[in-house]
């Protein structure tokens, strides 16, 4: 089965993460995307970092992709496009978990609101 599935296995387990905590943004209301900014002001960071960091890695030769998993597309600094996905997907699938849980045990606070009650 693997085979059939080749190039597209970095970005099919992504899909997989998503696919699996997509839903919590309807049915239990995160709002994650609503809040877009913040969002992205909580992603950016860690993709900025965790990228240069990979980037430095494939240079020195610490660190490499398998060209038969991933898509083949490469950003500067031969960074594979599936990588930066990586990226993005781990921390909104991170940050919709959280909401969820949020969610269910009242709106429970996580540092960066006023406290509701």
């Amino acid at each position: 089965m693997m085979a059939c599935v080749g190039q597209y296995s970095y970005v099919a387990i992504l899909v997989f993460v998503m696919a699996g905590c997509l839903w919590l943004e309807v049915v239990l209301r995160t709002r994650v995307f609503r809040r877009w900014r913040r969002l992205v002001l909580a992603i950016a960071p860690a993709l900025v970092a965790f990228a240069v960091w990979d980037v430095y890695a494939i240079a020195e030769g610490h660190w490499w992709f398998d060209e038969d998993l991933i898509l083949g597309v490469h950003l500067p600094g031969d960074l594979p496009l599936d990588e930066v996905l990586f990226f993005v997907a781990i921390p909104i699938a991170s940050i919709l978990t959280l909401e969820a849980v949020r969610s269910v045990r009242d709106q429970w606070s996580v540092g960066d609101e006023e406290s509701s009650r």
